[in-house]
This record gives C-alpha cells, sequence and structure tokens, in this order.
C-alpha cells in the first residue's frame, strides 16, 4: 500500500512540533514542487520586472514559516495555508521596498527592444491588493482565506474546495462575490 503524502507531511509537522530538529530538512522534499508550483503561478501575476525569482520566494516563505519563530501547524491545510500567507507577505514587503524613494518610487522599469510587440499584461498593485485583503479579513475572514489561496497560493478551485472543506459550488458562489468585492476596492484605489 502507498503511502499518503499528506499523512506524510502531517506527520512530519507533528514531529518538528515535538522538537524534532531535523524535521525540517525531511519535510521539504514532500512540499518543494507544490511550493515551487504556487510560487511560479504567483509571480507569473506580477508586472514584468521582478528581481524576486520563485524559487528564492519559495526558500523565503519556507524559512519564515519553520523558522525560529514558527507557527503551530495542524496538518498539510494548515501548512499551506501558512506558505501561502508567508508568500503574501514577502512579496507585499518587496513591493514596498520597491516602492520607497531609494528604489524609485512610482516609477516604473520600462525595457525598449527593436521587434517587441506591446501586450496588456493583467497585473495587479500588490499593495492594493494587500489592503483590500487586510479589510476582506476583518469582515469575512472565509473570503479572505480563498483569495489568498486562490491569488497567493495559487490554487485552482477544486483544490479551495477541498482544502477549506467546502463544496466547489458554494465556493464559486464566494469567488464570483470576491471579484466583484475586490474590484470595487482596487478600482477605487486607482482613482
Amino acid at each position: 500500500m502507498a503511502k499518503n503524502p499528506a499523512n506524510d507531511v502531517t506527520a512530519i509537522l507533528r514531529s518538528a512540533q515535538a522538537g524534532d530538529a531535523d524535521a525540517p530538512a525531511r519535510l521539504l522534499p514532500l512540499v518543494y514542487a507544490e511550493l515551487h508550483k504556487l510560487a511560479e503561478a504567483r509571480m507569473a501575476r506580477l508586472p514584468p520586472g521582478q528581481t524576486l525569482q520563485p524559487t528564492a520566494l519559495v526558500h523565503e516563505a519556507y524559512l519564515r514559516m519553520l523558522g525560529k519563530n514558527r507557527e503551530h501547524m495542524d496538518g498539510r491545510r494548515h501548512f499551506f495555508f501558512a506558505a501561502a500567507r508567508a508568500m503574501r507577505d514577502i512579496l507585499v514587503e518587496d513591493a514596498r521596498r520597491k516602492a520607497g524613494p531609494k528604489r524609485g518610487g512610482g516609477r516604473q522599469r520600462v525595457e525598449l527592444q527593436e521587434h517587441t510587440a506591446a501586450y496588456d499584461a493583467v497585473t495587479v498593485d500588490i499593495l492594493a491588493l494587500h489592503e483590500a485583503l487586510a479589510e476582506l479579513e476583518k469582515e469575512d475572514s472565509l473570503k479572505a482565506q480563498i483569495v489568498n489561496l486562490r491569488f497567493f497560493a495559487g490554487m485552482n478551485m477544486e483544490e479551495i474546495a477541498q482544502v477549506l472543506d467546502i463544496s466547489e459550488r458554494s465556493l464559486h458562489r464566494q469567488w464570483r462575490f470576491i471579484k466583484a468585492w475586490l474590484k470595487s476596492r482596487l478600482d477605487a484605489a486607482l482613482d
């Protein structure tokens, strides 16, 4: 009978909580590919010219989650919630750093290349999204978790429904509301 990776993750997290110093080293191979996929999906939505790479995002998030001040994680689900939150925090910090006067403030880097077609990429102002999410967390933590898992962890609707233990139909209904709510907040931030 094959081992269930979800059970392995949960067992290793419990070992880490019990003080097993080798547990984080055993955990990383089990979750690295998934974390990297999530980071790549998240980074794909950022404006071009980012200096932070998905691999660096995964490593920083992992270190934050399992470092000195690690929080208690009950299992695989909680681990990926924490990963999404850590990635969000890292991206917000990076955006704030880049928005500072030393880094050019609100100016954007534009690379001009011959024979380059112009395109309108879908990008999001990470700081405006962070502020909107902070407001949403106060109003409805479930909706904020859905955004974190969808936007920052890059999960699809089926994965989110499994993680949150809700029906996909209910999740799609929630997502329609969330998109409209976020659009109104982000549009207001741009005006």
